[in-house]
């Protein structure tokens, strides 16, 4: 009797640590705190990787965006692609505006930057493109009036909202506004092409669907790359350099795509989008 009671105790025992297991997020940190390991930089003018000024580096652990050995900007907008290909994820990023604007920034880019996703990939674009074509999640800073964060850009692309085919450049989101060199937390879920949320401080302020190329508002750019209207179910992920210092201290990102399949070791119960071949039948 009491070598059956242990045998059904320890099954029980196995069957709730699979589950807590299956249910435990794992989060990923796109950057290490160390060196910008795993990151391509492309700056404006400049070819892939060329870290003009050394405008992104890692200063006390923080990812960071510097223009102080600039002396006049000239429309040098840059950014940092994490390497590799996304399509339904959460994305995690803990930023803040420091300091004076670089010399000579355009007035809407104070206390502005941005994280993109649905990307193109860094490497496609031209030595004097000025965005990736992207779905931009737009972060602003404070400016003692009411000014969101987590707006939307469309740099090259275009959204739905409510049905309806959106073509404006920017939508403002319903965020607080954030004043001062105070952090906030930034999140976006994506889900391939079908729905995409914007999260300010863990208040979801934006929501649209069927992210697709179009528009403007890109230039220096390879034209046959935007087809109008092609749906964008996967990209790249990037961070914004648009002439005003910004901190990030931490970038991670949760994978919903993966092994769906409950008997394997690898199975987590908050994927969305299967992807068995990954699936692993070992312990768990």
């Amino acid at each position: 009797m009491k070598l059956q009671l242990t045998l059904f105790l320890s099954i029980i025992s196995f069957v709730v640590f699979g589950q807590k297991n299956a249910d435990k997020q794992e989060w990923k940190q796109l950057f290490n705190g160390k060196n910008l390991d795993g990151w391509d930089i492309k700056i404006r003018g400049y070819e892939l990787n060329d870290n003009y000024l050394n405008t992104f580096r890692v200063e006390d652990g923080k990812m960071v965006v510097r223009y102080d050995k600039y002396d006049d900007f000239k429309q040098k907008y840059g950014h940092i692609f994490y390497k590799g290909d996304f399509s339904y994820y959460r994305i995690s990023v803990e930023y803040r505006f420091v300091g004076e604007q670089a010399p000579k920034g355009e007035g809407w880019a104070w206390r502005n930057s941005g994280i993109m996703v649905h990307g193109q990939p860094a490497a496609t674009m031209g030595k004097d493109q000025d965005f990736p074509a992207s779905i931009e999640v737009q972060l602003l800073g404070g400016n003692d009036k009411k000014r969101t964060t987590c707006n939307l850009c469309t740099p090259g692309t275009n959204v739905v909202m409510n049905g309806k085919l959106i073509t404006q450049h920017c939508v403002t989101s319903k965020s607080q506004t954030y004043n001062g060199d105070q952090w906030v937390k930034a999140e976006v879920l994506v889900l391939g092409d079908s729905l995409i949320q914007h999260f300010a401080n863990g208040e979801m302020v934006l929501e649209y669907n069927k992210p697709q190329l179009g528009g403007g508002n890109v230039s220096g750019n390879d034209p046959s790359l935007i087809v109008d209207g092609k749906l964008l179910d996967h990209g790249s992920i990037s961070l914004q350099s648009e002439s005003h210092p910004v901190e990030f201290r931490k970038v991670e990102i949760l994978d919903l795509k993966g092994c769906m399949d409950a008997k394997a070791a690898n199975y987590k119960s908050y994927y969305v989008k299967a992807d068995n071949s990954k699936c692993s039948y070992g312990k768990k």
